[in-house]
């Protein structure tokens, strides 16, 4: 065979190997991508496999609000198990678990039904919300996460830690504190109301109103003078104008 032949064959058998290189990476469960770590943390242990584990925290920096784990459990037995506890490392406290909304929790945890799946974070799922921990849960760490399940036991893994900004603000607490500073309740400008020491607007006139209707308030008013002075002032021009009046027809 002549070496250019040789070469030729070689690089047949190259594209070849490439081809079936890539037909593995959609080849389910024994993909050879499968042995690569994606960016938000996986593992399986058993009958339990848990994908998208991530911690989300408060957008502020200083907020001392609670933070979330999302992530999705998926049970691949013939019976239900019960997720008991999420904890993060670096911390003694244990994530309040929810069910998702027009569910029922099982005793003592969610249930992670067999054959199917438990989605924790996002609107109208379960949730897990840990108390504040800002000291030992901080944006950018890789930190671990250990899922207590009622017969598989612990399973844990590396999550990242991220705020509640961006992609993630749909999947972060919904219990987000107000900005410091803001009042839950309306400002006296806004609601209206006088403060201490102040008088409403149009007291005065009110005072005025009072004495329109014949009941003296036993205050100066000044609206009601202006107007009383104004009344007389009418009728003396009215009187001066009438005996002009007749005067002139004398």
């Amino acid at each position: 065979m002549s070496s250019s032949l040789r070469r030729g064959a070689l690089a047949a058998a190259a594209i070849a190997f490439s081809i079936a290189s890539l037909a593995a990476c959609g080849a389910g469960h024994n993909a050879e991508t499968l042995n690569i770590k994606p960016d938000n943390a996986a593992t399986t242990v058993g009958d339990i496999q848990i994908q998208n584990a991530i911690v989300i925290t408060q957008p502020d920096l200083e907020s001392t609000g609670p933070a979330v784990v999302s992530a999705t459990l998926f049970n691949n037995s013939r019976t239900d198990q019960t997720l008991q506890s999420i904890t993060v490392d670096g911390t003694d406290k244990t994530a309040e678990l929810k069910p998702a909304k027009g569910q029922k929790g099982a005793d003592g945890g969610l249930t992670v039904p067999a054959g199917g799946s438990l989605i924790l974070g996002g609107e109208g799922n379960a949730s897990a919300v840990l108390p504040s921990s800002r000291e030992a849960i901080q944006d950018g760490n890789a930190q671990k996460i250990t899922f207590t399940l009622s017969k598989t036991g612990k399973v844990s893994l590396e999550a990242f830690v991220v705020p509640a900004e961006s992609y993630f603000s749909d999947w972060g607490p919904s219990d987000v504190p107000a900005a410091p500073g803001a009042s839950a309740d309306p400002s006296q400008e806004e609601s209206g109301r006088p403060s201490d020491g102040e008088s409403a607007p149009g007291t005065e006139g009110a005072t005025g109103t009072e004495g329109a209707t014949g009941e003296p308030s036993g205050e100066a008013d000044e609206t009601g003078a202006a107007a009383d002075g104004t009344t007389d002032g009418a009728s003396e021009g009215a009187g001066t104008e009438a005996g002009t009046g007749a005067e002139a027809g004398h």
